[in-house]
C-alpha cells in the first residue's frame, strides 16, 4: 500500500475522466437568433422581419456573426419609408456584419476604427465598399457605426448594450438606430418564380412533369404570389410510387399533386415551431385533405395516416416560395386505406405470436414504403444510450472509491 497515490491524487484523476467523457457526449447546439431575440420583447419587430426576410436562416447556418439589433422603436422608424419586402433584407443584411464583435472588442479596434464587412456585401448586390460597416470608438467609452459610402460614410448610430454574446460564435448588440444606406435602400424587384422550372432543375423533374401533364401546375402558378409551399418527392422516390399513380383517375391524380402544395410560405422554422394540422391546396369544403407536421429536433415529417414522409432538403427558399425535398409520397386518407395500428410483438412462444405467424403480414401495411426510423438514428440512440451508462458506472466507480 505504500505505493498507492495518495486519496486527494486519484479522486482528481477520477472526477477529471468523468468530466471529460461527460463532455465527450454532450452536442453543443448551434446559435438560434430567433430564440435569442424572442428573450427581448422590445425587439419583436427586428426579430419577426429576420425571419419574414429569410435573413434569421443566414444567421443561424453562420459559424461567426454579429447581429446589430434595432429596438421596436427604432424598426418603426425604418419601416415608416414602406420598404419591400426584398429591399428591407437589404437593409437588415446590412445589419448582420460577418465577423465577431463583442463589447469588449468593440472598445479594442486598432487605431480605433475598422471596416467590416456585412451579409449585404456577401450578397454581392452591394456596389463598391457599400456593403461595409465602419465601427469607430469615440471617446468618452461611445462606440459608432455607419454604413460605407466610399467617402467615410456617416456614423448614424451608436452601441447601446450588449444582448447575449458566445465568443466566437455569435454576438448580438443593441444599436440606437438604423444605418443609412442608398444602396441597401434601392428598390430591389421581386424575383420572377416559376414553380415547374424550379422543381425540374432541383431533383424533381418527375414531379414537376406530372404537375404540367395533370394541368396542377396552373393552381400552383397562380398561388405563388400568395404564398406557396411545395413538398416535392424526389425523382427516385416518385418513380417507385408510379404504379399506384396510374391507378388513381384523373380528378384524383390533381388531387394527389394538390396536396403537395400548401397555399402560405412556410419556413422551415416555422414548420419546427408550429406542429398541427395543415391544410393543402386540394382541401375544399367537402374533403380535407390535410397531414400533420411534426418535428423531432431538427426532423420534421409530414404525418398523412398513411406514410409519414421526412423533409431532406431545401430546393428553394425565396418568400414567397419554399420547396422543400421529402422522402417519401404523401398520401391522402381521401385516396388511400390508412396504415393499420402496429401492435406491440406477443412473446415469443404464446398463442398470440402463433396466430400472427400463421395470418402473415396484415394486409394493410403498405409494401413499397420503408421503415421512418434509420440506421442513423438507431446507432445515434445505442450511442447516446452506451455513452450515458459509461458516465453513469465511472461515477458510481469514483463515489465508491471515495468512500474506501
Amino acid at each position: 500500500m505504500a505505493n498507492a497515490p495518495p486519496l486527494t491524487t486519484a479522486l482528481t484523476l477520477c472526477l477529471s475522466l468523468l468530466l471529460l467523457l461527460l463532455f465527450s457526449t454532450t452536442t453543443v447546439s448551434a446559435h438560434n437568433i430567433t430564440r435569442i431575440l424572442a428573450k427581448h420583447p422590445q425587439f419583436s419587430t427586428f426579430n419577426h422581419y429576420l425571419t419574414v426576410t429569410h435573413l434569421a436562416a443566414e444567421i443561424n447556418r453562420r459559424e461567426t456573426i454579429t447581429v446589430l439589433a434595432l429596438d421596436n422603436a427604432a424598426m418603426a422608424s425604418l419601416l415608416s419609408k414602406q420598404l419591400s419586402v426584398y429591399t428591407l433584407r437589404n437593409v437588415l443584411s446590412l445589419h448582420v456584419l460577418v465577423d465577431y464583435f463583442g463589447a469588449k472588442k468593440l472598445h479594442q479596434i486598432t487605431d480605433g476604427s475598422e471596416l467590416t464587412a456585412t451579409m449585404f456585401q456577401a450578397t454581392g448586390a452591394a456596389p463598391g465598399t457599400s456593403g461595409y460597416v465602419n465601427i469607430t470608438d469615440l471617446k468618452g467609452g461611445k462606440v459608432a457605426f455607419g454604413a460605407e459610402d466610399g467617402n467615410g460614410g456617416k456614423l448614424d448610430a451608436l452601441y447601446v448594450k450588449s444582448l447575449e454574446e458566445v465568443p466566437y460564435n455569435i454576438s448580438v448588440l443593441q444599436i440606437s438606430q438604423p444605418l443609412n444606406s442608398v444602396e441597401a435602400e434601392a428598390p430591389t424587384a421581386a424575383p420572377t418564380l416559376n414553380v415547374t422550372a424550379i422543381l425540374a432543375k432541383q431533383g424533381c423533374k418527375a414531379f414537376s412533369d406530372l404537375l404540367t401533364a395533370s394541368g396542377a401546375s396552373t393552381t400552383y402558378e397562380q398561388s405563388v404570389d400568395g404564398g406557396l409551399t411545395v413538398f416535392c418527392p424526389t425523382d427516385p422516390v416518385l418513380n417507385t410510387f408510379m404504379p399506384k399513380y396510374k391507378n388513381l383517375t384523373a380528378a384524383h391524380k390533381v388531387s394527389l399533386l394538390l396536396y403537395h402544395g400548401v397555399p402560405v410560405y412556410q419556413s422551415l422554422q416555422t414548420l419546427k415551431s408550429s406542429n398541427g394540422v395543415m391544410n393543402t391546396l386540394a382541401t375544399d369544403g367537402a374533403e380535407k385533405y390535410d397531414f400533420t407536421v411534426q418535428n423531432d429536433g431538427e426532423v420534421v415529417t409530414l404525418e398523412t395516416k398513411v406514410v409519414t414522409a421526412k423533409i431532406t432538403g431545401t430546393v428553394k427558399d425565396e418568400e414567397p416560395l419554399v420547396v422543400y425535398k421529402i422522402d417519401k409520397v404523401l398520401q391522402p386518407t381521401e385516396l388511400f386505406k390508412a396504415a393499420a395500428p402496429v401492435k406491440a410483438p406477443a412473446p415469443k412462444g404464446s398463442k398470440a405470436d402463433d396466430s400472427s405467424e400463421a395470418d402473415g403480414p396484415a394486409a394493410d401495411a403498405p409494401a413499397d414504403d420503408s421503415a421512418d426510423s434509420t440506421a442513423d438514428d438507431d446507432a445515434n440512440g445505442v450511442s447516446r444510450m452506451a455513452g450515458g451508462r459509461l458516465v453513469l458506472g465511472l461515477f458510481s466507480f469514483c463515489v465508491g472509491f471515495f468512500f474506501l
